[in-house]
């Protein structure tokens, strides 16, 4: 069986998965169908969009099943007759039955070096954890989350000015080189899969809604990795006078204390400082509720008189 014979669905939803699709389209892979999130609206106006992966199914007319529940409805994949289903970012939970209609079974490319960060969001945790190397790793889905047989992994090195924008970009396309190199070789029988040393696993959970606002009991560097997994979306934020502040970019100035932790110590075109418990956070790109993103000399303009607010 090649690339040109087998029957490929592709599973997954936003921009990071979207890449790899049609990166494989254009190496020639057949693919069948492909499963999304269905259309969600966006924005004020709550226009309904496609997903980025729909968008390239269709520029390349390819069937679109979007089910509100894959573990509820999934007889749509069993008339396409796949022979193997490639998953990555889809967002839901892959059921059992579902896993068992291909007949090479499922693939999934998952964000991390497995065993490593297994879960929901293993790129944001990567930046809250400031580990300096992360990747992405080609699996088999197995009823337990990530825990199945590896067929390789690709490395990617974790900057110091990344956020999770920039990391999912760099994730995207290690993904992408990821599976075009070992594809073939499955595809032939010819790859060979390692199982997880379960000692080693680590956990990435779903970021939930709560954990946006960001503690003032965390020290300067888990602020900074929080800052930075949860940029630019959904956005850590403190609050100000009952508003949101949202930090998109911080770094640790020093490790001096010369103020109230939460107290905006300085702030105009020189730099915009924060006390936290061990030491000042430079805020280099921030936005107040209701107002767009800022940098910091930007904000200084409009906002010199917060100097000695405290943060909450």
């Amino acid at each position: 069986m090649d690339k040109k014979t087998a029957r490929l669905v592709f599973m997954g939803t936003p921009e990071i998965s979207a890449h790899v699709f049609e990166k494989m389209i254009l190496e020639g892979y057949n693919f069948v169908g492909l499963i999304s999130q269905p259309d969600k609206p966006i924005g004020r106006r709550g226009r309904i969009e496609s997903s980025p992966t729909k968008k390239i199914a269709e520029k390349y007319q390819i069937p679109v099943f979007q089910p509100l529940k894959i573990r509820l409805d999934y007889e749509t994949v069993k008339n396409w007759n796949p022979d193997l289903i490639i998953t990555f970012a889809y967002g839901q939970i892959v059921p059992q039955g579902l896993l068992d209609i291909p007949t090479l079974g499922c693939l999934n490319l998952h964000g991390s070096l497995l065993p490593r960060l297994r879960g929901a969001s293993p790129i944001q945790y990567a930046l809250i954890n400031d580990e300096k190397i992360t990747g992405v790793t080609l699996m088999r889905m197995v009823k337990e989350m990530d825990a199945g047989e590896m067929f390789g992994k690709k490395e990617v090195q974790v900057d110091q000015e990344d956020n999770a924008s920039s990391l999912f970009k760099k994730i995207s396309l290690a993904a992408g080189e990821l599976v075009i190199k070992l594809l073939p070789k499955f595809l032939k029988g010819e790859l060979k899969g390692e199982p997880q040393n379960e000692d080693e696993v680590t956990f990435a959970p779903l970021i939930k809604s709560e954990q946006e606002k960001l503690s003032f009991e965390l020290d300067a560097r888990s602020l900074c990795g929080w800052i930075k997994g949860l940029s630019q979306k959904p956005g850590g934020y403190f609050l100000l006078d009952d508003k949101k502040l949202k930090i998109y970019q911080a770094f640790l100035y020093d490790q001096k204390i010369v103020g109230q932790i939460g107290e905006i110590l300085q702030i105009d075109k020189e730099a915009l400082l924060l006390q936290v418990k061990d030491g000042r956070l430079f805020l280099k790109e921030l936005q107040l509720e209701g107002k767009k993103i800022m940098d910091y000399k930007s904000f200084a303009n409009g906002y010199s008189h917060l100097q000695g607010k405290i943060l909450k």
